[in-house]
């Protein structure tokens, strides 16, 4: 049986998940130095870093190496398990989140005797965070990078400006999920500068409890409402 969205829903789900990327790859840059969710950099970098034969440059290289090839894994499993060309309530999204929760709560104990590791772990939840988007009314729904939903603002903007007729929301709602990148991005950068807090841990039990919610949510609320 599938159930019909909401746009408050997915606009709440999207801020969310939006919000715990950007912190957690706060987190790995901080630590580590790489990015596991912002791919056109780092194969940027890696261009740079086949240039550099010292070996500091060959293990930037490698560590690169090893997100993008987490990103893409994570993607291919998500495009196996769950993808759907629409955005699907009956979808086991919330065991998802559980799963991403997961691979942080593990990547954790090896962040600094194997930080390569962790990076395949993070760049693997990553890329299937990022793999579970989809096309609501004309936009894609990505939450680990704003590069798409900064183009959408831009092109609608303009599109005003030229004097179009563009739906409000078609702007809001990129607007406010770039918002919460930003707000993750800062709650990151505290937990790592401030707190020195173990901030997989905390992330990942955010992903896991999000999870679990939207899975009681889904088998307990949504499916004791007759579909309309």
């Amino acid at each position: 049986m599938k159930l019909s969205p909401r746009p408050f829903w997915v606009l709440i789900g999207g801020c969310i998940l939006a919000f715990l990327s950007t912190a957690m790859n706060t987190g790995i840059v901080l630590t580590l130095g790489t990015s596991v969710s912002q791919m056109s950099g780092e194969v940027s970098r890696i261009g740079r870093s086949l240039l550099d034969t010292s070996p500091d440059g060959l293990a930037v290289g490698i560590d690169l190496t090893v997100a993008i090839f987490g990103f893409l894994g994570g993607a291919i499993l998500a495009g196996f398990t769950i993808h759907h060309p629409t955005l699907d309530q009956s979808m086991p999204y919330g065991r998802c989140l559980m799963f991403i929760g997961g691979c942080l709560l593990l990547a954790h104990p090896v962040l600094s005797p194997l930080p390569r590791l962790a990076l395949g772990l993070c760049g693997f939840a990553s890329g299937f965070q990022n793999a579970m988007a989809t096309h609501y009314r004309g936009i894609i729904l990505r939450t680990t990078h704003i590069t798409g939903l900064v183009t959408d603002i831009g092109s609608h903007i303009g599109m005003v400006l030229r004097g179009h007729t563009i739906a409000p929301w078609k702007i809001v709602v990129p607007s406010l999920v770039v918002l919460c990148f930003f707000l993750g991005g800062i709650f990151g950068a505290w937990l790592i500068l401030f707190t020195h807090a173990p901030f997989l841990l905390w992330i990942g039990g955010m992903y896991i409890l999000g999870g679990g919610v939207w899975y009681f949510f889904q088998r307990i609320v949504l499916k004791s409402k007759p579909v309309h």
